[in-house]
Parts: C-alpha cells; structure tokens; sequence
C-alpha cells in the first residue's frame, strides 16, 4: 500500500473524531473563558478537554507528517495544519467538514462545488467570529482602559471586523487583542471573497444556462418538405 492510500485512508477514518473534538475544545475554552463563577474543579476539567483535544490535533499532525513521506516538504505545503497545532482555536474550523464526511460514508450525495464554498465559508464565518470573540474578550477584559465590557461587546466587535465594516465604537486596546484584530480582519477578508466569487460564479452559471435554453427553443426548424440539414 503506497503512502498517499494510507494517508488517504488515515484522513478518513479521523475526520468525524477529530471534528468531535475541535467542538469539545470550542466548548470547553467557552466555559472556561464565561463561566466565571464555576468551582476549580469544573475550570481543571475543561482545561483538561482542552489539552486532551490539542493532545489529538498533534498527534493527527505528526501521523500524517509521518506517513505522507514527504519530510520539510510537508511542513510547508500544510503550513495551516502547522499553524492550528500552534493556535487550537482555529481548530474548530474543522467541523464544518464533519457533516459532508457523514455524507460519504453512508454513500448520499454532496452539495455542488458552489454550494460547498459558501456553506463552508458561512460556517467557518460563524465559528471563527465565536473563537475570535471568546479570544478578544479573554485579553480585554479588565485591561485598563479597555471598552469590550462583556462578551455581547466582543460579539459585536467581531461582527464589526468579519464584515470590514469598523466601527470604531469598540476597539482593543492589548497588544494581544489587536493582534487577534489583524487575523481577523484577514480572515474575514477571504471568507467574504470566497463566498462573492462562489455566489457570482453560480450566478454567471445559471445565466449561462438560461441563455442557452432560450437559444435553443428560439432556433428556426425546418419547413414542411425540407430536410434538416446535416
């Protein structure tokens, strides 16, 4: 069995648990980052989720290094995989492929390439927005001069960046929250093309077709007695 089929099969087999996981990660960063009041035992245990689930994102990281054969080559042709190893938050990401590999494994068929972009990037949209928000309140809450007061405030500041609309009411003020800002703003930016392209190209698609359906019903036949040609 070559290297690519075991890899192949590798990423098949790990997608539905590694999706389960970035979700338990998601939520137990959630509780952690909200919940202020919960005892030290509930805080030790979703940090526990958390480390458990980063334990499995880089151990999935190493095995696919390993069996893709290809060395350094791997680590900078899957620089993103690299970098969710580093940053776990941007691991929930991953869920989004988790419905279409339900989909094919119980053999129905997937939504076109045009539908797949923009549920993927609308999903991705909203899972990055919540991880962004729960990141940013995490640095600015209780900075010193700071104006994100509560978790509404991160999720409205959030929404300000993903759409490039900023604003300006509410800004971080922590070295660390601006720097959450700028991946933001870059990720917004190409989760907002991906979606414009996808929906013009579907647009141009069915406008195509059309054209072509009415070209077709409004060409002449041929008259009674003729033959047609060819």
């Amino acid at each position: 069995m070559d290297e690519d089929s075991r890899l192949a099969r590798w990423d098949q087999r790990t997608e539905v648990p590694l999706a389960l996981a970035s979700l338990a990660f998601l939520v137990g960063y959630a509780v952690h980052v909200l919940a202020q009041a919960i005892t030290d035992g509930w805080r030790d245990l979703c940090f526990a989720v958390m480390l458990t689930a980063w334990a499995m994102f880089a151990a999935d990281y190493g095995v696919r290094w390993r069996l893709s054969g290809q060395r350094l080559r791997f680590v900078r042709s899957h620089w993103l995989d690299g970098l969710v190893v580093v940053l776990p938050l941007l691991r929930p990401l991953r869920i989004v492929k988790l419905y279409e590999a339900v989909q094919r494994r119980r053999g129905r068929p997937r939504f076109s390439l045009h539908a797949r972009v923009i549920t993927y990037a609308g999903l991705s949209t909203g899972l990055l927005g919540f991880a962004g928000a729960l990141a940013v309140y995490s640095q600015e809450r209780g900075a010193p001069g700071a104006n994100m007061k509560t978790f509404g405030d991160a999720l409205w500041w959030t929404c300000e960046t993903l759409t490039t609309v900023g604003y300006g009411d509410i800004t971080p003020v922590t070295s660390r929250g601006r720097l959450i800002a700028v991946g933001m703003m870059a990720c917004g930016l190409a989760l907002l093309g991906a979606v414009t392209g996808s929906f013009s190209s579907w647009l141009i698609q069915v406008f195509s077709r059309e054209d072509d359906s009415a070209s077709g019903q409004g060409a002449p036949g041929p008259r009674n007695g003729e033959r047609p040609p060819g």
